[in-house]
């Protein structure tokens, strides 16, 4: 299988709560990325995989809560990837961190942040 992936995905575990209008269901966060991440949603099949949904999860050990809002690209077994369409600078920032404390390569964390401004430019 070719490899497509363009963000370093770091292995993540959280509770995290996602959300669409009067929807709100329990996940597990299982990976993170700068461009996405995957979720463990039992109950993804009360979401529309079509609108926009919010997802809140805090940081392990840690009162800092990351906040996004992303889209469902893909379901399998419970097992939900989700692409990130809007997040504030600081929980982007916390993100980053917690990736550059994991991928141990900041020559390919940087490129990969300049991937995702280009990304932002050209939609």
């Amino acid at each position: 299988m070719i490899e497509r992936r363009r963000f370093s995905r770091i292995v993540y575990q959280a509770l995290a709560v996602v959300s669409q209008g009067d929807i709100e269901v329990e996940a597990t966060v299982k990976d993170l990325s700068l461009h996405g991440l995957l979720l463990r949603c039992p109950q993804s099949h009360l979401l529309n995989p079509s609108e926009t949904i919010s997802i809140k999860f805090q940081l392990t050990d840690s009162d800092i809560t990351i906040e996004l809002e992303g889209r469902i690209i893909g379901e399998l077994h419970e097992i939900t990837r989700i692409i990130i369409e809007h997040i504030d600078i600081d929980s982007i920032s916390h993100i980053k961190r917690i990736i550059e404390l994991n991928v141990g390569d900041d020559q390919l964390l940087h490129r990969e942040i300049e991937q995702l401004s280009d990304l932002a430019e050209f939609p």
